[in-house]
């Protein structure tokens, strides 16, 4: 954009509230039992404000140091991180949210290594902690410039990548290890055609194997044979999330075995992030196609997994801040590799940041509607409190209707609810900053 103005971040100033879950939520080995809900304020020198959230999730962004302190020790670690970056944004000046990351990220993950004792800190774990942060950049960034939508406050450079306006987005429900079939048939039944399962159960590898073989058989048979208008094929995609689970190629393999045995390879749509991040393999013969989400940090990490012969990378504003999701998208445009968007449980006003992002992405490889991962509804105990502190709580591009959310002009004209203030979430860090 043309005479951008120069924006000085005089005060800052962060706060958290902690959401309990519905039950304990498994995946990588281990469980949560609540979410933190943290709150970034910023204020500039020409008096304008923004606050912007983060929903933490130490066990997705590093599973060794949420499996070294406490769950709330992790979370405080985190919320440090979050601190620490506020800090050092004190005086600080910048036109664009992208140069502003990327002038503090280098510092930010180095003070995370520091305080989390870990050298080999995954650069998510930074990333998370930035979320709220880099959020209420953007919002200060369109406040200083006059800017009053999503499209406007994109910058010119990372438009064409979001450029599409989808009317329909599949919600996409996640159905953890403890999710009973008969609740993934009773999803299909309600109309959503697109679900999250996740695979990697726990145990040794042959272990993990054999009950992920006997899961895809027990789903395939309840749903397999179901039909949509939403996919070229007419069939239910199925979409498994491994969070690194599997140590071989080989052991993949095995399952797709599996599944081209069953009938259920060809409804095979997405395997996510099967590997850990350390196994850097090809795998473009992998009769399937692979998605990184974790390890795809930044967009030189998603780059280097797509040359792996990664066929879709999964994009996370909410969990590695827009700005690094915007210069993802514009790595795998490049490439001319899909993105969808997936969810990190995060609050009802981060959705609608994630829905922003998902409208206006291209449509996946076989589909009709974008994607947009959501789990918090079945998640969060107090998810419908949650939900009232939305500003827009009763709008029906926010209500899931078969699966889909309807999204006509007024999601486009409103973006989503995310330039009005919660009048909730902007009371959470305190807005009373002096100008000195």
């Amino acid at each position: 954009m043309k005479n951008e103005k120069s924006i000085k971040i005089i005060a800052t100033n962060s706060n958290f509230e902690r959401e309990p879950l519905i039950r304990p939520f498994g995946f990588k080995g281990g469980y949560l039992s609540e979410i933190w809900q943290t709150a970034a304020l910023l204020k500039s020198a020409s008096g304008n404000t923004s606050t912007g959230l983060c929903s933490q999730s130490v066990l997705w962004s590093d599973a060794e140091v949420f499996s070294r302190f406490s769950e709330s020790g992790g979370n405080a670690l985190m919320f440090a991180v979050s601190e620490f970056a506020l800090s050092e944004l004190k005086g600080m000046q910048f036109t664009s949210p992208v140069t502003l990351l990327d002038d503090i990220l280098g510092e930010v993950y180095n003070y995370a290594r520091t305080i989390t004792g870990n050298a080999k800190l995954r650069k998510t774990f930074a990333l998370n902690a930035l979320v709220g942060i880099d959020n209420a950049a953007w919002l200060l960034y369109a406040r200083e410039n006059g800017l009053k939508t999503f499209d406007e406050m994109i910058r010119a450079e990372y438009r064409e990548v979001l450029s599409y306006r989808h009317k329909k987005v599949a919600g996409i429900p996640l159905m953890a290890y403890s999710v009973p079939v008969q609740e993934i048939k009773k999803a299909a039944d309600d109309g959503f055609y697109f679900m999250k399962i996740k695979i990697g159960q726990p145990g040794t590898q042959e272990e993990m194997l054999e009950k992920d073989k006997a899961r895809l058989t027990e789903i395939h048979r309840a749903i397999g044979t179901y039909s949509t208008t939403h996919t070229e094929n007419g069939k239910l995609p199925y979409y498994f999330d491994a969070n690194g689970r599997y140590q071989k190629k080989e052991t993949l393999l095995k399952l797709l075995d599996h599944a081209e045995k069953i009938g259920a390879l060809e409804q095979i749509a997405l395997i996510e992030e099967p590997f850990p991040e350390e196994l850097e393999i090809d795998v473009s013969a992998i009769p399937a196609r692979l998605a990184a989400d974790e390890s795809a940090h930044t967009d030189k990490d998603a780059l280097a997994r797509i040359q792996m012969g990664y066929g879709a990378i999964a994009l996370k504003p909410i969990a590695k801040t827009l700005s690094m999701t915007l210069k993802i998208a514009q790595i795998a445009a490049r490439e001319n590799t899909p993105c969808f968007c997936a969810d990190l449980t995060v609050n009802p006003v981060l959705v609608d940041w994630n829905k922003n992002v998902a409208a206006r992405l291209k449509p996946f490889p076989g589909l009709e509607t974008g994607l947009l991962e959501t789990n918090g509804h079945q998640n969060y105990k107090n998810w419908r409190k949650m939900e009232s502190f939305h500003p827009f709580p009763g709008a029906s591009w926010r209500k899931v209707k078969n699966g889909i959310f309807e999204l006509d002009s007024s999601f486009y004209n409103q973006s989503g609810g995310i330039f009005a203030d919660s009048a909730h979430y902007s009371k959470l860090p305190g807005g009373d900053l002096e100008l000195s």
